[in-house]
């Protein structure tokens, strides 16, 4: 087993270095309050993108959200150290399986020079565009305690996250490439992410439309995983639902995207609240399987929830390579997470769980990971990564 397929599309990542004076001082020269942040308001200026920023901040949250333009972006990011990176769930879980030896095939719908000198000569892909394009994506991560000065006050984060901005006409359009269909006639897994950026209800449901024909030439036997994200309308999440669920094995998301959706905060080590959180969000989303994976466990729950034992595990593991080492970690890096120690909290609530569910809901507790700098970019996206490498290299184990 190996031909897995990564789609719709990737990004290219300015990733900002936190400078807490800098944002403070932004803060006080456009005379942003503490009593008008919010995460909500639209990002249509500088002012609004920080007041944005700051809610997310004291909230210790993490999501996405649409900016009115690039230039907003570039011109938030010329304030700061920034570093160019390659981003979108495809291809940070491309990487990811990369440093176990796993290929993978990539579908691109855009692609520039940034693209082609970070883009591993090992890794392949197809790509939709018709021309070069740059509209990156702007990405700022926060440690735990960050301060924020400003409004004759402060704020502080309560946990470490991150903040996604980004303007992006390619991943709106989402144009499919027509090769598709023909690589997966042989996949073994094939990842859709990428819909939550796309904005107009006619063009999303000619997208669906034509994914779902691509999705008819797979063969019998292939898993489809469905990476969730932060939407940028919040309905049209539904709108991709009710067209892929029929096709979908795993639907996953984070903490961040649950939340959203339930429209409450969960407590995640709390079983009573998590339980009723699982049995809504089941009842929202039918799914065969249904991963959650957050900072203290990660869980699958279906009827056939026990075959992804492995690859939560692997999810896991590689999530915690990158948090701990950043882009830059080894296969050795990656085996010695399972040395760490597993997060206290996590562990007694999958014992707890567990002993209410069964075999029905797979709960693994995460790492306890401690580094005085975490990288909190792009986890989900590694995560995802190592939840496919280790069910393919378990399904391998299994036919041998």
């Amino acid at each position: 087993m190996g031909n897995i397929v990564l789609g719709l599309q990737g990004t290219v990542d300015y990733e900002v270095v936190w400078d807490s004076e800098v944002i403070g001082e932004l803060a006080d020269e456009y005379g942003i309050t503490l009593a008008e942040l919010s995460t909500a308001i639209p990002v249509d200026s500088e002012r609004a993108l920080v007041t944005v920023l700051l809610a997310f901040l004291r909230d210790g949250a993490g999501g996405e959200r649409f900016v009115v333009s690039s230039d907003l972006v570039e011109q938030f990011a010329a304030r700061f150290e920034t570093a160019i990176t390659l981003g979108g769930t495809s291809v940070r879980a491309a990487l990811a399986m990369r440093v176990l030896g796993q290929p993978s095939i990539l579908h691109l719908v855009s692609i520039d020079d940034n693209v082609r000198r970070l883009l591993p000569e090992d890794c392949a892909y197809v790509c939709s565009a018709d021309r070069d394009t740059l509209d990156p994506h702007l990405i700022l991560q926060y440690r735990e305690g960050e301060t924020v000065h400003f409004d004759r006050t402060s704020i502080t984060s309560p946990h470490p996250n991150r903040v996604i901005f980004a303007n992006d006409p390619p991943a709106r359009e989402l144009v499919l490439s027509p090769q598709l269909g023909s690589l997966l006639e042989d996949a073994d897994v094939f990842l859709i992410s990428g819909f939550n950026v796309v904005q107009d209800v006619e063009l999303i449901e000619e997208r669906l439309g034509q994914l779902r024909e691509h999705l008819s030439h797979l063969p019998d036997g292939a898993v489809v995983m469905y990476e969730d994200a932060g939407f940028h309308i919040l309905s049209m999440s539904a709108l991709v639902r009710d067209a892929l669920l029929p096709f979908i094995d795993v639907y996953s998301m984070n903490e961040d995207e649950l939340q959203t959706y339930l429209g409450r905060s969960v407590d995640l080590l709390d079983v009573d609240q998590v339980e009723a959180a699982l049995e809504d969000a089941r009842r929202l989303i039918p799914a065969r399987v249904l991963t959650i994976h957050t900072k203290y466990w990660s869980l699958a729950a279906g009827e056939t929830a026990g075959r992804y034992r492995e690859a939560l595990l692997g999810g896991i593991t590689m999530a915690s390579a990158r948090y701990l080492h950043g882009d830059v970690f080894s296969a050795e890096d990656y085996a010695a997470i399972a040395g760490q120690p597993v997060n206290p909290g996590g562990a007694a609530f999958a014992e707890a769980f567990t002993a209410r569910h069964g075999s029905e809901v797979v709960v693994l507790p995460a790492y306890r990971i401690e580094t005085a700098s975490p990288t909190t970019i792009g986890l989900g996206d590694t995560f995802v990564g190592g939840f496919i490498e280790a069910f393919a290299r378990s399904r391998r184990e299994v036919s041998a």
